[in-house]
C-alpha cells in the first residue's frame, strides 16, 4: 500500500491565530510537526490556505499545498490537496498541524491497522491510568471511545463511556480500563472522498465529533492503541507548557 501524510495548516485559529507558525524550541510548530512525521514517511505535504505558512515549509525544504479557505474542517482540506497532488497512494494519514511532538510510532501504528483488508479509517486512542483522576477523565476535551474485540471502534462519547453502574465514580478508573481519543486519522482514498461529500448527522451534531457521522454511515473505523501522550497546541498557554516541557527535555527534541 502506497501512503501520504497530509497536515493541514490554517493560519486563522480562533483560539490562535497564527499558531503553525509559532517559534517553539527554535523552529515554528508547522517544521517541528512535518519533521516528526518525515521520519516515518517520505511522502508528507503540508495543506494550508495562508501563502505565509506555504513559504515557510518551503523555505525549510518541505512541500505545500495551498487550498481552499472556505473548509470546513481538516479532514475537507486533506481531500483537495490529495487531489491537488496527483492523488495516487492509497492511504491518506491525516496529521494535525498543532501536534508538534507526534511519534514515529504512532504513524506507525496507524499504517498497521490497514493490515486489516476490512478497515475503512484508523484513529488512535491511549489507555487511561488506573490511577487517572475521574476529574480529568470527564473533561469534555478530552475524548472517549469503546471498542469491540477486533478493534472497531462502537461509540466516540465527550461523556465518559461506559456507565459503571453501582460504583462510586471515584473508584471507575480502577475497576475498568478507560480509553481516550487522540485525533489522528488514516483513511482509504476511496473513503475519504465519501467522507468530504456525507452531510451532518445527528450524532455528530450532538457530541460535535465528525467521526459519528462516519459510523452512522456505516464506515469502519479501526483504532490503534498508543501509550504516548498527545501534546497538541490549541492555545498560548499550550505553547508556553509545549516549551517549557522542550526545556526539560531538550536532548530529546533539539
Amino acid at each position: 500500500m502506497r501512503f501520504i501524510a497530509i497536515i493541514p495548516a490554517r493560519y486563522a485559529s480562533t483560539r490562535f491565530p497564527g499558531k503553525p507558525l509559532a517559534q517553539l524550541g527554535g523552529m515554528t510548530v508547522i517544521e517541528r510537526v512535518y519533521r516528526q512525521v518525515s521520519k516515518s514517511l517520505d511522502n508528507v505535504v503540508v495543506a494550508t490556505d495562508d501563502q505565509r505558512i506555504l513559504d515557510r515549509v518551503t523555505a525549510f525544504g518541505g512541500k505545500a499545498i495551498m487550498t481552499s479557505d472556505q473548509h470546513r474542517s481538516g479532514t475537507d482540506r486533506c481531500w483537495e490537496a490529495y487531489q491537488k497532488n496527483q492523488g495516487n497512494e492509497d492511504i491518506i494519514i491525516n496529521v494535525q498541524g498543532d501536534e508538534p511532538f507526534i511519534q514515529p510510532v504512532q504513524i506507525e501504528s496507524l499504517m498497521k491497522c490497514f493490515d486489516d483488508p476490512s478497515t475503512d479509517i484508523a484513529t488512535l486512542v491511549k489507555p487511561a491510568g488506573k490511577d487517572c483522576d475521574y476529574a480529568v477523565l470527564e473533561n469534555p476535551n478530552k475524548v472517549k471511545v469503546v471498542f469491540d474485540n477486533n478493534y472497531n471502534a462502537l461509540y466516540f462519547s465527550r461523556s465518559v463511556i461506559p456507565y459503571l453502574r453501582g460504583i462510586d465514580k471515584q473508584q471507575w478508573t480502577g475497576k475498568h480500563q478507560f480509553y481516550t481519543h487522540l485525533g489522528m486519522y488514516a483513511y482509504r482514498a476511496s473513503i475519504l472522498e465519501q467522507i468530504t461529500r456525507l452531510p451532518q448527522s445527528s450524532l455528530e451534531i450532538a457530541e460535535s465529533l465528525e467521526q459519528l457521522r462516519w459510523l452512522e454511515n456505516g464506515m469502519k473505523i479501526k483504532v490503534g492503541i498508543t501509550n504516548h501522550s498527545s501534546i497538541g497546541i490549541d492555545t498560548p498557554q499550550d505553547l508556553e507548557r509545549a516549551q517549557e516541557f522542550i526545556s526539560q527535555n531538550s536532548a530529546s527534541w533539539q
